[in-house]
């Protein structure tokens, strides 16, 4: 429909109508973009090396393997509908304990290593989970980390997280583990740099 804000206020002058048009247009653009990023999809950058070789950091940074850092997408919604699974790469705000142990805080992208409920062991670069060994194809040989062994337990509510660059990962073995409620999304997809665009 050509005009539709004459036929709401047709006493306004034609130009003033098409400015007003172009602001509602541009204004609901931005409010679906804004609704889009807060509720369905945002993007995140990877900052460290804590995620390689899964997803790359740039280089010079210790332990990087790009040129650029990968740029991620995580779906904001998907646990409104369903439980977190084990092996997703999933980005969540940290707990205090983080900032204070690791020197950074705030928004962390690692994997779901432990469930609620569960305990999590790490010997000699290996996980088990209750016991049983966890099958990690995505952990490089050179990348696990062979620090003495140590158990924990994962709160009920609570999920434990780890990064796939285990010698290299701030996580949740040093600062414990995340409640449900801050969990912000699961990582999907990779926009950037183009070498690295598709579905994780």
């Amino acid at each position: 429909m050509r005009d539709p804000l004459g036929r709401v206020a047709p006493n306004l002058p034609r130009n003033v109508r098409v400015v007003l048009d172009w602001v509602v247009t541009i204004g609901g653009a931005i409010l679906i973009v804004l609704a889009l990023k807060a509720w369905v999809v945002n993007p995140y950058r990877i900052p460290s090396s804590s995620m390689e070789p899964s997803l790359h950091c740039a280089r010079p940074a210790p332990g990087c393997e790009a040129r650029f850092s990968d740029r991620v997408l995580a779906n904001r919604f998907v646990y409104r509908f369903r439980n977190p699974k084990r092996g997703e790469i999933i980005v969540f705000n940290t707990p205090p304990e983080a900032r204070l142990r690791c020197g950074a805080g705030g928004t962390f992208v690692k994997r779901l290593i432990g469930l609620p409920g569960e305990t999590v062991s790490e010997r000699d670069g290996i996980v088990f989970i209750n016991g049983q060994q966890l099958n990690e194809p995505y952990i490089a040989p050179d990348r696990r980390d062979h620090q003495p062994a140590h158990t924990w337990h994962v709160p009920k509510g609570d999920y434990f997280f780890m990064g796939d660059n285990r010698s290299q990962s701030c996580d949740s073995r040093v600062w414990g583990p995340v409640p449900r409620k801050n969990l912000i999304g699961e990582v999907f997809f990779v926009y950037w740099p183009p070498n690295r665009i598709g579905f994780r």
